[in-house]
């Protein structure tokens, strides 16, 4: 009777088991036995797959992360280019969905495993708020680019055919390598396109702050992901028409990484003679923090700490969470 009784609590955690109730109690106690001891089998050997390091953990996660959030991007912009979609119309509020969807979906997945940053600026900044070990720093900015980059190359295999017969010959200006990585208007000065990704990734991080803390008006435990996406929504459909969705170096840099290999040439690098790509690969690393601290300094620093009294008010970011803080791209 204590075999079967086992056996049925065993089968009652495990959703979707072919176990249950009644015919547990039709089996035999050997048999019980026997399913039980495979159950055990089937735990050991995921306990043993299970990563015990934690930098290793984080690792798969925002490379994880950021694969789902780039996949679904940029197959957003590759679905808008090939149904004509047009810059300033219905198509380019698909891709401001597609990229906000993608992020909220990202963050889900891995937001109790690293924090889901998903943005190597994002990352940056929450290092210089000691909120993020600076040996991760490189562990999670590697798996970020990794990630992206692995997302560029699922996104050309599945419209690989549509590639090749819109833009056979692999063009820059005015083909398919906008799907990939950000490229500027062509009346974009470098000093405007300086300042439109430092104000984008700026007002990101500032928002990614006000949603993750503790001590403003933060939304419910479980839905700070939805609120990170319509922050980054937001800068989408305001402050997208220069460069299109940088403000994330990973998103920027890996894919265009990809493209050069794929066959689009120099340009990806040199679009009309000018090092465009210096701009949404490295302005964001600055952008972040100085989100971050604005918001910091003008709000964070002000807010009363739930904790006050317990004398911890003068710990930085006690209020914030590692765990929820780090919900961001």
């Amino acid at each position: 009777m204590a075999n079967t009784e086992d056996t049925q609590l065993l089968s009652a955690d495990r959703p979707g088991s072919y176990l249950n109730g009644d015919s547990i109690q039709s089996h035999s106690g050997s048999k019980s036995k026997m399913s039980e001891g495979w159950f055990t089998h089937v735990d050991k050997f995921l306990d043993n797959l299970r990563l015990r390091n934690e930098l290793v953990r984080q690792f798969f996660a925002e490379l994880l992360g950021t694969f789902m959030l780039v996949l679904i991007g940029d197959g957003a912009i590759a679905q808008m280019q090939f149904f004509g979609g047009t810059a300033l119309g219905a198509g380019f509020l698909n891709v401001n969905i597609g990229y906000a969807f993608g992020l909220m979906l990202g963050v889900y997945f891995t937001a109790s495993v690293s924090g889901g940053h998903l943005n190597p600026a994002v990352s940056l900044a929450f290092c210089t708020l000691g909120k993020l070990r600076w040996i991760a720093f490189p562990v999670y900015m590697l798996a970020q680019f990794i990630g992206a980059f692995l997302a560029a190359v699922m996104v050309f295999a599945v419209y690989y055919d549509a590639i090749d017969k819109h833009d056979h010959n692999r063009t820059v200006v005015g083909g398919t390598a906008g799907i990939f990585a950000t490229y500027p208007k062509a009346e974009l000065s470098w000093g405007v396109g300086f300042v439109d990704q430092l104000l984008g990734t700026a007002l990101l991080m500032a928002g990614i702050m006000a949603v993750t803390d503790n001590k403003n008006s933060k939304p419910p435990n479980g839905l700070e992901p939805i609120f990170v996406a319509l922050t980054f929504f937001a800068v989408g459909i305001s402050f997208g028409y220069n460069f299109g969705y940088g403000i994330n170096p990973a998103r920027d840099f890996g894919p265009r990484v990809f493209t050069a290999i794929a066959g689009y040439g120099s340009d990806v690098w040199t679009l009309n003679g000018i090092q465009w790509w210096i701009i949404p690969t490295f302005v964001p690393f600055l952008g972040a923090p100085v989100g971050a601290w604005v918001y910091y300094l003008a709000i964070g620093m002000h807010c009363e700490s739930p904790h006050r009294g317990q004398g911890d008010h003068a710990e930085l970011l006690e209020a914030q969470a590692p765990d929820a803080a780090e919900k961001s791209m």
